[in-house]
């Protein structure tokens, strides 16, 4: 496994951080088998979110965290003020900061290793934003903090405000980077800076220093080798339609094919050539996964370690020019 840092944050990051989603106090063995198997790969930071399973996800990966005693060890990147059915806007302090004391109570934990926004909302200005998450980190109870799904010019205008305010900036943006290119967002609100369209955020991330925790490395499954052009209408269960209507279309499958190619000639699984695209960009990255058993934790640890040249990058996106 490689690791990394990031500002306010005194433990070290494994560059793979696997996603909770499916962790519930219900299923608690299957919760603590599959964490245990994820951390026996190295991989010891956690994506977590308040508004996963309703509290459940956080219950679940506390609980799993204070049994083996090992909270020094490992860094929980939560997030919260999603919008829900009730309230359409909650990034504002309050909101903000009842998400942090629920996710505290949640994981029986006095602070939060990494805080992340899990929704911008541009109405809102990003001054009392930035003073709130300020806040709680001066008291302690995150310790760094940044946005997800929030565009680069927030975030810059964020950090502006931060600057001339004296102010912790953002040190994390987590928004959609994958090979294969979206056709439209999978969720309201989302933000990608996958394909030429995110070239230019990639760049300004990759100038000043703001650390990518990036989602949906696999495109929602697409690069799990089960869509081809010719069985989209077999899929049935939402999350497949979702991958059809997202990611199953035009270059996507020139991409698809390419990766496929590549996997082949070095030996690899096409997940772990995609995976691989990913980390092997210029941006200081962080991927987002969610395996669910130790064979594809071993598998996704494998991919950490995959080299790939500017050339192949290149290649994987356009084909031969």
């Amino acid at each position: 496994m490689k690791y990394g840092r990031i500002p306010g944050v005194d433990k070290k990051l494994s560059r793979l951080v696997q996603g909770t989603i499916m962790c519930q106090t219900d299923q608690q063995d299957f919760t603590n088998e599959l964490l245990d198997a994820v951390f026996e790969q190295g991989i010891n930071t956690f994506d977590t979110a308040h508004g996963y399973g309703n509290g459940e996800c956080e219950r679940s990966v506390g609980e799993w965290i204070n049994s083996r005693g090992i909270r020094d060890e490992v860094v929980i990147l939560g997030k919260g003020a999603h919008p829900n059915r009730d309230v359409p806007h909650r990034v504002t302090p309050y909101y903000i900061s009842a998400d942090i004391n629920d996710s505290l109570h949640r994981f029986k934990t006095d602070y939060i290793d990494l805080y992340i926004l899990h929704r911008d909302d541009p109405s809102v200005p990003v001054g009392p934003i930035v003073e709130c998450l300020h806040e709680h980190k001066e008291k302690g109870r995150i310790h760094a903090y940044g946005g997800s799904n929030w565009s680069a010019a927030r975030v810059a205008e964020a950090n502006t405000y931060a600057k001339e305010h004296g102010l912790t900036p953002f040190v994390a943006s987590s928004p959609n980077l994958s090979l294969a290119t979206q056709l439209k967002e999978p969720w309201s609100g989302c933000v990608s800076v996958s394909g030429p369209d995110g070239k230019a955020d990639r760049e300004w991330y990759a100038q000043n220093d703001v650390t990518l925790f990036t989602w949906s490395s696999l495109a929602g499954g697409f690069f799990s080798g089960r869509f081809t052009p010719d069985n989209l209408d077999s899929f049935e269960t939402y999350l497949d339609k979702l991958c059809v209507e997202v990611y199953c279309y035009g270059d996507n499958w020139g991409r698809l094919d390419r990766a496929n190619q590549m996997a082949e000639e070095k030996g690899v699984s096409l997940a772990q050539i995609a995976l691989g695209y990913v980390m092997n960009q210029p941006q200081d990255i962080y991927a987002l996964i969610a395996v669910y058993n130790a064979n594809e934790a071993a598998d996704s640890a494998k991919a950490i370690e995959l080299e790939l040249t500017v050339d192949e990058i290149n290649w994987l996106e356009n084909g031969a020019q």
